[in-house]
């Protein structure tokens, strides 16, 4: 039985098995089911259902029919989770900053520990995001290095940091309300509020509450005098207070904050003490050796293989002092010795240097020669990022700038900032950077300035000496170490190369027979091409076969006298290739050279792949690089640039054209440097080299240690230069260091997001507000002292009969002010100075005559107009010393003296002079014309004026002008008749007929004042007078120490309101949170942050954004062409648009510059060449998509990647992770291949 229950008998049909069918989707598959039953579907059967409105669905289930909800079981209808009660938690808090600090207290002599003491510690709750204390707590380790936008920058050296009083004081202040008048009735953000004043009192003024009406039924005074009475004594509290208590007002500034205090705290009857004469430009005296040196410093931190100059050990001596330098030397003089010093003194002191470069490929190699030197080196420049920790960093002046507003802790440990090529500040883009550098730098830096000699050092360094409040010590070469002899080539042949003409020798003397030899050597073939080809051949074709005649026949020249290698400077890329690839048949290399440029070759192009070592570019750079050519521009490839620097260093590269940039910064000397022309494009017209140039440039030639001296070439293709040009440009003085200080957006945001730091701050210690502000020490005691006389002076009387005195003083001044104006239009007008011709009688105001009568003698016809005039004049006392004569009597104007001129009339003798007038001494014109001879009055006036012709009577014309001008002045005692500027001067400006109807209304004013007639008037009036001129002198003062003084003011203001216009800072002037996305760009701030901010670059692809950025840091202008995709197309329209919208907002914000000039800052040249190389094209493809040189076509996607990585951080900042996340893919799109390859001083 059991057995047969076991057995399992199989279905009779397929349909009894034990399995079912599932049909999945609608694509055909079908599933096993181990579930019987007939085939089923996932499917629904019939029309697709239509799913009802939520809406109705809600209210029909829970409105409509509420039966629907179950009464009883409410547990399934609601669900909560248990939280776990933790009252502990609500106690919890981060633990208190620790409030002091045990201080080891030492023997002064064994330094044996004796005890401690504790310290009260200060800034003990600050961070990186409130305080701009180095106090403060060290942000995250991940933004150490380049520190964070939101977080502020360290405090300013030079500036007055405010210690814990004087934010306490203004904390006490700011909290202190006044009852009266800070309370308001309208809360902040509301457009409406309610009036709580009582309606029996009068209404306070708008907006205001007046609170002691509300406490009147209150008696809130009775406590208050019984306290008051112990502090200052019954009715003296007031008057016992000490200034110290007096609360502090509100200032714009903390600089303001802290003069405030000073002025309140110091005692007004203590007279000021003479400020010492500060000097902050100390000049160091290179001539006397320093022979103590090594006793000075036994163990120097580094040591050369050689002994250093006397500038280089004086500079030294100042750093182990740490003191700030400037290097002011020669080309080729060494200033490299100092900051090396100054590495090997933040090593020794186990702190860091930041050296800062004009130029990338500067940086490049000076990290290499540092890393080699000192090993302990890194690098940042804006695509590479090389041993950040290490003591010394090398960086462009535009990272440290970066740093230094990010509030980087890179900071908390540098010692020194080196300054290289600091001339470079007199670039007009980029020489800001450099000013804001200096003026950001925090006080415990010291910072070494290297620069070529520069005429104006003293004045440089003073600006910086009175910015960090410390002495700069100028340390300049007198002459160079391997002096110049600067030559005229006039060959083009064989025949010819021999006549190179010394035109400037070795000690500085011009030779100007070498220069006529010259002229007479052009002129003696020019004459030979006459006779052979005609008269009317042109004398110079400036085609390549020229130069390639003149090269060969310099170079032969130069090789057989040894005087290889040589650098020519052309200035233009173009002609650069077309000179090297001319010499085809110029070969300067031996074997074993030929083979040692070909194993650097190999090495340097291995890194390369294999399509971008066939570039046309590289063959040809190749191939001239093995005969000991070489070509060195920006439009070169970055690499092959290096490859050609490095060569050039080892004496392989005999011959280099390079352009200016070569002489910028990169450090390769030669024997010989040649010119090819003295004239250069800079960039709106051509012009002659400035000394400056020539003397950068010349200054390559001659190689300390190898050569005696240096030759400078310049060929003269055509005619020689002028004697003139050549003296002005080899011995004129180089160009001053200028300041290129502008106002930039990105500035701007970074300064108004910290409340301590005002913009109106740093236009103040810019280097082109330094003339008017290095005065304003003395300005402060002036207004002082102006202010205690003032306080000391007793006030007019001007009651009664005197009442109108304070207007006569004021109209008296406003009439003076529009009769000198209304003059000042006549002389500067064409018929005010054709009617003072010969004979015209005037009015003469000068410091030594008052409202004389005189008449033109003679007019000079030079540009700036003369007037030889007879002037009356008193008898010249000559036994009457200035001390016999008695103190002179201060006039008093009365109504008659004011409305007319009061002429002078001689009291005794009277007397005549002849004076050379300026047209500002003519104070009137008369209508009177005399008949005189001038030239005849003044020979005998000249005469007479001699000792031997001294006693003779003056001729008959002289006698009869005299008395007709003294008749004349008697006459009219109250003045002349003058010409009137409108009628008869046909004068029709505005400011001319308001002014003479002003001039009459204040004429009739005066007539009718009534101070005049009383007797006490002269005697108020005088003090009226006293007391105004100080006011007016404190005015001026004031206004110089004021912000309303700076140049670039009225700019700043029209700019802030661009920013407000546009959303980025609110009306208080907070930076919202488009300003904060601002200060991460770099570059094009504005235009950056409208496009993302617009969403114009969400929608696009990587490479895309990639293309039309492209269009911001391109320099090449150029069309994009028709071959663009159209979302490319309609992007550059879209970019185009947003620019010139915000074009429309700062011309209607005041600023100078156009929307045409805005929107032609972008150059869409490059579009399609970036779109293709983003989406992987290879280079040696892209050179058939422009006509751009490839140098530049790789700097622009350098730059472009570094744009894109700065909008990757902006884009997080706002919470963009897409567009962060393209902008990272653009970027990885751009860095491949020969564009990124890795620079060759970094391996």
């Amino acid at each position: 039985m059991l057995d047969t229950e076991r057995l399992v008998l199989p279905p009779p049909d397929p349909l009894n098995l034990p399995l079912g069918a599932l049909e999945v989707g609608c694509t055909g598959h079908w599933e096993l089911l181990n579930v019987p039953g007939a085939p089923q579907s996932t499917l629904p059967h019939g029309l697709p259902p239509c799913a009802p409105d939520l809406q109705q669905e809600a209210e029909q289930l829970f409105l409509s029919s509420p039966a629907w909800l179950p009464l009883h079981g409410v547990e399934h209808s609601a669900r909560k989770w248990q939280r776990k009660r933790d009252p502990w938690s609500l106690l919890a808090a981060l633990g208190a900053p620790v409030p002091s600090d045990l201080q080891a207290q030492r023997h002064p002599t064994t330094g044996q520990i004796l005890g401690y003491k504790e310290v009260l510690l200060e800034n003990t709750n600050l961070s990186a995001t409130t305080s701009l204390s180095l106090r403060r707590p060290p942000g995250p380790a991940p933004q150490s290095l380049w520190g964070n936008p939101t977080q502020y920058p360290f405090w300013p050296g030079g500036m007055d940091e405010p210690t814990m009083t004087d934010l306490s004081t203004r904390e006490e202040a700011e909290e202190e309300i006044d009852f009266e008048k800070d309370l308001l009735t309208v809360p902040p953000g509301f457009k409406k509020g309610v009036d709580f004043a009582p309606k029996d009192h009068q209404a306070p003024v708008p907006g205001l509450l007046s609170l002691s009406r509300l406490l009147e039924p209150l008696d809130l005074t009775g406590g208050d005098e019984d306290e008051g009475e112990p502090a200052g004594g019954p009715g003296g509290g007031t008057a016992a207070a000490s200034p110290c208590s007096a609360p502090l007002g509100r200032a714009s500034s903390l600089e303001d904050l802290v003069l405030k205090e000073a002025s309140t705290i110091a005692s007004p009857l203590e007279p000021p003490k003479p400020a010492p004469q500060e000097q902050w430009a100390v000049p160091v005296n290179v001539t006397s050796p320093v022979g103590d040196f090594y006793r000075l410093i036994p163990q120097p931190a580094f040591q050369w293989a050689f002994e250093p100059d006397v500038f280089q050990k004086q500079a030294i001596l100042h750093l182990e002092q740490h003191d700030s330098v400037f290097v002011a030397a020669h080309t080729s003089a060494g200033k490299t010795v100092v900051a090396e010093y100054a590495i090997a003194l933040a090593q020794k002191h186990m702190t860091r240097t930041i050296y800062t470069s004009p130029i990338k490929a500067l940086s490049n190699q000076k990290f290499r020669d540092f890393r080699n030197t000192f090993g302990d080196v890194g690098l940042l420049t804006g695509d590479v990022q090389l041993h950040p920790e290490a003591s010394c960093l090398i960086m462009t002046t535009e990272i440290l700038r970066s740093m230094l507003y990010s509030g980087s802790d890179v900071i908390r440990d540098l010692e020194w900032v080196i300054f290289d090529e600091v001339h470079y500040i007199n670039d007009a883009e980029r020489g800001v950077v450099w000013e804001e550098v200096l003026i950001m730098l925090p006080d415990h830096v010291s910072i070494i300035l290297l620069s070529a000699t520069v005429p104006n050092a003293l004045e440089f360094a003073d600006w910086i000496g009175r910015l960090k409040r410390r002495q700069i010590f100028v340390i300049s070469t007198v002459a160079r170490p391997v002096p110049l002899e600067h030559y005229l080539f006039t060959g083009n042949s064989p025949k010819t190369q021999g006549e190179l003409f010394l035109l400037l020798d070795s000690r500085g003397a011009f030779h100007t027979k070498g220069y006529y030899a010259a002229v007479e050597a052009k002129k003696e073939r020019m004459s030979k091409h006459a006779q052979t080809f005609g008269a009317k051949q042109p004398t110079h074709q400036g085609g390549p076969a020229q130069d390639r005649g003149v090269y060969l026949s310099l170079l032969a020249s130069l090789r057989a006298r040894a005087q290889l290698p040589v650098v020519v400077f052309t200035f233009s890329r173009g002609r650069c290739d077309e000179q090297a690839s001319g010499l085809t048949s110029l070969d300067l290399t031996t074997s074993s050279e030929k083979s040692e440029i070909h194993l650097f070759l190999q090495r340097c192009l291995a890194r390369l792949r294999g399509s971008d070592r066939q570039l046309p570019q590289v063959l040809h750079m190749s191939e001239l690089l093995r005969r000991g050519l070489g070509v060195h521009h920006s439009g070169i490839l970055p690499i092959l640039k290096e490859i050609v620097e490095m060569l050039f260093s080892r004496g392989l590269v005999k011959v280099l054209f390079a352009t200016e940039t070569f002489a910028m910064g990169v450090n390769m000397p030669a024997r010989t440097v040649v010119f090819d022309s003295m004239r250069k494009h800079d960039g709106s017209t051509f012009r002659d080299l400035l000394p400056g140039e020539y003397v950068q440039m010349a200054g390559r030639a001659g190689r300390r240690g190898l050569d005696p001296t240096g030759t400078v070439i310049l060929l003269c293709k055509g005619r020689v230069p002028e004697m003139a040009d050549l003296h002005r440009m080899m011995m004129g003085k180089p160009s001053q260091l200028q300041s290129q200080f502008r106002l930039t957006y990105t500035m701007i945001l970074n300064l108004l997001r910290v409340d301590a730091l005002r913009v109106e701050d740093m236009m103040k210690r810019s280097f082109s507000e330094f003339p008017s502000r290095k005065d304003s020490k003395a300005h402060e005691e002036a207004l002082a002292e102006l202010t205690k006389r003032l306080g000391a002076l007793e006030e007019p009387d001007v009651t009664g009969q005197l009442a109108d005195l304070p207007e006569y003083y004021s109209w008296g001044e406003e009439l003076t002010e529009t009769r000198n104006m209304i003059q000042r239009r006549i002389m500067e007008s064409v018929n005010g100075l054709k009617s003072l011709s010969t004979g015209r009688m005037v009015v003469v105001k000068n410091e030594e005559h008052h409202n004389a009568l005189g008449v033109i003698l003679q007019v000079s016809s030079t540009t700036s107009r003369v007037f030889t005039t007879l002037v009356l004049c008193d008898k010249p006392v000559v036994s009457e010393s200035p001390r016999d004569k008695g103190p002179t009597t201060p006039d008093v104007p009365y109504p008659d003296d004011l409305v007319g001129f009061k002429l002078f009339l001689p009291e005794g003798p009277c007397e005549h002079t002849v004076a050379k007038l300026q047209p500002g001494d003519v104070a009137a014109i008369s209508t009177k014309v005399l008949r005189v001879n001038g030239e005849k009055i003044s020979e005998d006036f000249s005469k007479r004026q001699q000792p031997k012709f001294r006693k003779d009577p003056p001729l008959a014309a002289v006698t009869t002008a005299v008395q007709e001008l003294l008749r004349l002045a008697q006459a009219h005692p109250s003045g002349p008749p003058t010409l009137d500027p409108v009628n008869d001067l046909q004068l029709k400006d505005v400011s001319v007929v308001e002014g003479g109807l002003r001039a009459r209304k204040l004429e009739e004013l005066i007539r009718g004042a009534q101070c005049v007639h009383s007797p006490r008037f002269p005697a108020q009036y005088l003090k009226l007078r006293e007391r105004r001129q100080i006011q007016k002198e404190m005015e001026r003062l004031s206004f110089l120490l004021s912000d309303q003084s700076l140049l670039l003011l009225p700019e700043y203001h029209q700019r802030v309101e661009v920013l407000r216009t546009l959303g980025y800072v609110d009306e208080a002037g907070t930076v919202k949170l488009a300003g904060r996305v601002a200060c991460a760009m770099s570059s094009h701030e504005l235009l950056l942050t409208e496009l993302m901010f617009d969403n114009a670059l969400s929608t696009l692809r990587p490479e895309e954004i990639a293309a039309l950025l492209s269009g911001l840091v391109c320099q090449s202008p150029g069309d994009p062409g028709d071959q663009l995709p159209s979302t490319l197309k309609q992007g550059v329209e879209r970019v185009k648009a947003v620019a010139k919208r915000i074009g429309e907002v700062q011309v209607a914000c005041g600023l100078n510059q156009t929307v045409e000039e805005f929107v032609g800052e972008l150059n869409f040249g490059l579009v399609e060449v970036v779109y293709e190389w983003a989406r992987g094209m290879p280079f040696s493809e892209l050179a058939g998509l422009s006509g751009t040189p490839e140098g530049l076509v790789v700097r622009c996607i350098q730059r472009l990647a570094e744009m894109c990585r700065s909008l990757r951080g902006a884009a997080r900042l706002v919470g963009e992770p897409v567009l962060g996340a393209k902008m990272e893919t653009a970027a990885t799109l751009l860095r491949r291949d020969i564009v990124f390859a890795a620079s060759l001083y970094t391996q």
